[in-house]
């Protein structure tokens, strides 16, 4: 059984695709322990304790120093005792102490084909303005591992998706969520659950 912390900051459709895969047993040897999210309010929280999961908030502001917050974000996924981490909306830095404790068992799913429209300042609606302000006819998403870098560990999966004329930012967003990233996500977490992931030279090689 692979177990889960799924860590979000919103309202959590990731979350559900993971969620509504289990629940139709397309996940079969997947469980998602807890739910972390940095932002006390989000919806996704309300996702897990529908489907009793448990639910955790930890918000950096609340803690005196850094410090304590990297220490106390790393014991809060210690403590459930998962074998992987998955970023589903998280527009959280993850603390390196995580990333080096929890090294290649943190994924990430981002809303573009990696490495373009991604790193700093890249999260949520400003990728798809990004992609509509330059003009590119396709875009997608991409799952990939943490590194200590943003957006730079192996790529596992990635989607194209087709830009068209007259998307906004909202509809691009809403476009790749549905026809890339419910997919990838739950993919990316079925292959790691079957034990087919290799990283060789920092690329991912998928086991037939």
């Amino acid at each position: 059984m692979l177990k889960l912390a799924v860590i979000v900051s919103g309202g959590g459709t990731n979350l559900q695709a993971l969620i509504d895969r289990i629940e139709l047993n397309k996940l079969p040897n997947v469980k998602i322990e807890v739910v972390i999210s940095s932002n006390r309010n989000a919806y996704a929280l309300e996702r897990a304790k529908q489907h009793g999961i448990a639910a955790e908030a930890i918000v950096k502001k609340e803690y005196e120093s850094l410090g304590q917050f990297e220490e106390a974000f790393l014991g809060l996924i210690d403590r459930y005792q998962v074998d992987l981490v998955v970023l589903a909306g998280c527009l959280l830095i993850i603390p390196a102490i995580v990333v080096q404790s929890y090294k290649n068992r943190i994924i990430n799913v981002h809303p573009s084909l990696i490495p373009s429209f991604c790193g700093d300042g890249f999260y949520g609606l400003k990728v798809h303005e990004a992609v509509l302000a330059r003009g590119v006819k396709v875009t997608g998403a991409t799952v990939h591992f943490v590194d200590d870098g943003t957006d730079t560990g192996p790529i596992i999966l990635q989607k194209a998706v087709l830009v068209r004329d007259g998307d906004t930012a909202e509809l691009l967003q809403q476009r790749v969520m549905e026809q890339a990233e419910w997919e990838l996500l739950p993919e990316a977490v079925h292959l790691i659950a079957e034990n087919k992931i290799v990283i060789e030279n920092n690329v991912v090689m998928i086991k037939k």
